[in-house]
């Protein structure tokens, strides 16, 4: 339950709490689905952040975890595949004081959406992206995604897949990104905690998610992940090390490694363009055109 504190400016405060973030449609994810992990920690960590609703805007693509903005209470919007960034990126230059977080999959991610996955990184867009890596195409029912490991069977590849997985905390080191972090679903606590962090980050902070399918992934469930995964922090992992956290983020064995593996302090791009840095955000200045020129320009258009 939400309760009102009083703020320094003499106005109430309302602190929220992770249920005042629920939306109003319940998930249809499948029973045990990791996706629900994640949820309940983008809700924690924005309350333990003290954000309200209307400072937040979540953008996703299409799949089973990009229908997650329907389920969050804020600002929300379900674009299209692989293009939640575009989006994303053209809400957050329009208004940079709002906290825009980015949530899919790995096939929407890192897939179609690899493209602006490489260059928001590179402009280092200050964006919180959560990927929920189940390894699998799970909407469309148990295809290889780029995060599939090789071998691995499915409807697409019944005798084993034969291409290489990408590494996508390497690849955003290497793209530019300035926090990389990488959580499991099953770990609540600690996914918030990660999930805060990165929202606290000024610049492109991705992090990735194992959020288990147990419908369509066999091979990488919760139990596989349980079994292995180890915490950075307990290993007393140096994140400005971008070599040592490219060869942590390279171990997948008997151990596979959470946590924050590389953060930076750099300009985003929203601090280092003249016309934002002036102004405020340019979605409450004044249009430079009469509405009459506005009406004209809206009605050409349609």
């Amino acid at each position: 339950m939400a309760t009102t504190l009083s703020g320094t400016g003499g106005g109430p405060v309302v602190q929220l709490t992770a249920r005042d973030f629920k939306g109003q449609v319940d998930p249809d994810w499948c029973p045990g689905c990791g996706d629900f992990g994640v949820l309940n920690s983008i809700q924690r960590a924005c309350a333990e952040l003290g954000l309200q609703p209307h400072e937040i805007l979540t953008v996703s693509g299409i799949g089973c975890s990009s229908n997650l903005p329907g389920y969050f209470n804020a600002y929300g919007m379900h674009t299209l595949h692989g293009r939640a960034l575009a989006v994303a990126t053209g809400a957050k230059l329009g208004n940079h004081e709002l906290n825009v977080i980015v949530t899919g999959g790995d096939g929407d991610g890192y897939g179609i959406g690899g493209n602006h996955f490489t260059h928001t990184a590179r402009r280092n867009i200050d964006l919180t992206y959560i990927v929920m890596n189940n390894q699998i195409y799970g909407l469309t029912t148990g295809q290889i995604s780029p995060t599939s490991s090789l071998g691995m069977k499915t409807k697409s590849t019944p005798f084993g897949s034969v291409e290489s997985p990408i590494n996508p905390i390497t690849s955003a080191i290497m793209n530019g990104a300035t926090f990389v972090a990488r959580g499991y679903s099953g770990d609540v606590r600690h996914l918030t905690t990660m999930i805060k962090a990165a929202m606290q980050h000024k610049g492109f902070a991705l992090l990735d998610v194992f959020s288990p399918c147990v419908t369509f992934n066999n091979d990488n469930g919760h139990d596989f992940f349980k079994e292995r995964v180890r915490k950075l922090e307990d290993e007393e992992h140096n994140p400005a090390d971008w070599q040592t956290a490219c060869e942590k983020a390279m171990v997948w064995g008997d151990t596979i490694y959470t946590g924050l593996f590389f953060q930076k302090e750099t300009e985003t791009l929203d601090g280092s363009e003249p016309v934002l840095r002036e102004g405020g955000p340019l979605a409450f200045r004044e249009l430079g055109i009469t509405t009459d020129q506005a009406k004209r320009i809206i009605d050409r258009m349609m």
